[in-house]
């Protein structure tokens, strides 16, 4: 059975998160509930976990505010904090199974701006790099750096997955340049490909995860 995982940001009305900081809120989430003891072994989520790991790895991103983000907590997550940005990740759910507090949050509305350039990456951060040449929503461009967050783990030994938890997942979520993108299409590092449901074509290449472990 097709499982979903749900991430919801927090976007209240007069407080609404800037673009790069909810990217890599959305990474480093996905990687939290990846490495949390609880999605692994005997761990309560662990069953969820692989049950959602052996199909197609579904990822939906919502949006909350006030007390609407208030009953999300309710539930089981980990909430992540980036700059401006809260993000919220649930552990995976058949997809007729999605709790109705879950359920009924917006999916659209979740286009953010970027008031200022993002700063260079520092050299040694893991960078998910976006593919120029995609028009994609905020939201939907979240979904795609969390899968990109998520094929960097598995690419990973467990010694190096342990390093970056323990790091607390420094990451970086950047626009390249199509240049810069097609020299990373020549590499082996990991290449999200989307099904294309919603917003692009299939088969559409959205993000490369380029960590320094990987080109080793």
């Amino acid at each position: 059975m097709e499982h979903v995982l749900t991430l919801v940001i927090r976007v209240e009305k007069n407080a609404r998160p800037e673009q790069t900081d909810a990217l890599e809120a959305a990474a480093a989430a996905v990687l939290a509930i990846l490495a949390d003891d609880r999605s692994t072994g005997e761990g309560e989520w662990a069953a969820a976990m692989a049950a959602w790991q052996d199909h197609r790895i579904r990822k939906v991103v919502r949006r909350a505010r006030g007390a609407e983000w208030a009953r999300t907590d309710a539930l089981p997550n980990l909430t992540v904090t980036c700059g401006t940005a809260e993000v919220r990740v649930f552990p995976p759910v058949p997809l007729d199974a999605v709790p109705k507090d879950l359920a009924k949050l917006q999916v659209t509305g979740t286009d953010f701006d970027q008031p200022t350039a993002p700063a260079v990456p520092h050299p040694g951060v893991p960078v998910l790099w976006i593919n120029p040449a995609l028009n994609m929503s905020s939201g939907k461009t979240m979904a795609q750096v969390g899968h990109g967050a998520h094929l960097t783990w598995l690419a990973l030994t467990p010694l190096h997955r342990k390093e970056w938890a323990t790091a607390a997942f420094p990451l970086a979520v950047r626009r390249t340049n199509p240049a810069h993108w097609s020299q990373l299409l020549q590499t082996a590092l990991p290449v999200v490909q989307d099904a294309g449901f919603t917003e692009i074509e299939p088969g559409s290449r959205t993000v490369i995860a380029d960590h320094p472990q990987l080109r080793r």
